[in-house]
């Protein structure tokens, strides 16, 4: 038996895109040391892990500070030098707008119950994401894996990162 289609279905057929296929993993590349960079990282990692996709943080320059033992607790928004700070930068250099700024910042997030950079990054390393710092960057700032977070997994070269990053979608932060 032959089956008779419809040219016009066929040609709507040819014009439609393909389906989707949905992420299976992200890598997260966090560069940035501020609080208002490091919490859009942290929460699409874990986004992703809430919506079952594997997620990888790697931290490299000033996200570094971020799973610094010594600079995870005292991340700040910076205040000059951000096009999206609501205030001249002039004003953003005044002593203490830094600091009036950040605890703004945190007192927000803490009113909608945003867990700290601490504990967000115990909660994805219990969810199963994967967190690794930059070789090179650590090397540049002196840095040793003792100076980091327990959460964290390693450290990678870019190379290795790649490598591991391989078939994911990739986010630079």
């Amino acid at each position: 038996m032959t089956q008779v289609v419809d040219p016009y279905i066929a040609e709507l057929e040819k014009q439609m895109p393909p389906a989707k296929q949905p992420i299976q993993a992200v890598s997260i590349i966090l560069s940035k040391g501020s609080l208002d960079m490091v919490y859009p990282a942290l929460i699409l990692a874990n986004g992703a892990r809430m919506s079952g996709i594997e997620a990888t943080i790697f931290c490299t320059f000033w996200g570094l500070d971020a799973i610094t033992e010594k600079k995870v607790d005292h991340l700040h928004v910076a205040t000059v030098g951000n096009p999206a700070f609501p205030v001249p930068t002039m004003l953003g250099g005044l002593p203490g707008m830094e600091a009036l700024a950040t605890a703004f910042m945190k007192k927000e997030i803490e009113k909608i119950e945003i867990p700290s950079v601490r504990e967000m990054l115990q909660i994805l390393r219990d969810s199963g994401a994967k967190i690794f710092a930059c070789r090179m960057a650590m090397d540049m700032f002196n840095l040793k894996q003792t100076d980091l977070v327990p959460e964290v997994d390693g450290v990678l070269s870019v190379v290795d990162f790649f490598d591991l990053a391989a078939g994911s979608q990739i986010l630079f932060i």
